[in-house]
């Protein structure tokens, strides 16, 4: 199919979109299934941990907590999936004169779907934990476009590196880990030092999970400076992926 391109960059990435996910879920029994079951595990265990064994009044808490799951959950598999895009598909880079940011690219939106799956599970129990739908939710699509675009720009750059450098996708799993403490994804923004408050929302996924309970805990629009740093992070990160990836995408043949 990739060898019968014909120009077409939406073809192109449509293709790659779909090959991905037909790789990634070839020889699993649950397939796509696992997209319900990692949240719903992690939730469960964390409203067991901070309910019963740390108590905790707060009958939403099982929402509270997948606010944050579920844009960490894209972001970590995203961005470990697009970090090893390149060297992964060696034979495509190789082979077929295209271009070679697409690759990174459709690697993160090949995990589009089950980013859907997730999304549509946290609104399912959204509203059966008693909080309607409200005209706020139509500031969602903006908020996951955001963090589609962050994880592609940051894509872009560690594919790069990880071309020269093989232990970047080592890094990258680390970061993750560490990831999980630095956003508020059990805790509440409100314990967070008013020294250090400023500084922490220019975290793509901090801001991100700030404005999603915001929209769907409290029927609030996003506080419009988390939303204006959440949308200058992702740009500027996909602008700078995009010169930091076609800088260095000419040294790709010798080193894959």
């Amino acid at each position: 199919m990739l060898s019968m391109w014909n120009g077409d960059p939406l073809f192109l990435l449509q293709n790659l979109v779909l090959k991905d996910f037909r790789i990634r879920y070839r020889n699993m029994s649950l397939g796509v299934l696992w997209s319900l079951l990692n949240p719903i595990v992690m939730m469960g265990v964390l409203t067991f941990v901070f309910t019963k064994v740390f108590p905790n009044p707060d009958r939403q808490f099982p929402v509270f907590v997948l606010c944050g799951l579920v844009p960490y959950s894209f972001f970590t598999v995203a961005w470990s999936t697009g970090t090893t895009s390149i060297v992964d598909s060696t034979g495509l880079v190789k082979r077929v004169p295209l271009p070679r940011e697409i690759v990174p690219i459709a690697s993160v939106l090949s995990n589009c779907l089950h980013l859907l799956i997730q999304i549509l599970l946290l609104l399912f129990l959204i509203v059966a934990f008693g909080n309607g739908v409200n005209i706020q939710w139509a500031w969602l699509p903006l908020l996951w476009v955001l963090e589609i675009i962050f994880v592609c720009g940051l894509s872009l750059i560690t594919s790069t590196i990880n071309v020269h450098i093989r232990d970047t996708r080592y890094v990258v799993e680390s970061i993750n880990s560490v990831l999980f403490w630095l956003v508020p994804i059990f805790y509440s923004f409100d314990i967070i030092s008013k020294r250090y408050a400023e500084y922490y929302q220019f975290n793509p996924l901090a801001a991100m999970v700030l404005c999603l309970r915001a929209i769907l805990l409290h029927h609030q629009a996003p506080h419009p400076g988390t939303l204006l740093k959440l949308a200058a992070v992702s740009c500027g990160m996909f602008v700078v992926g995009l010169v930091v990836f076609r800088r260095w995408k000419h040294t790709f043949y010798e080193y894959i």
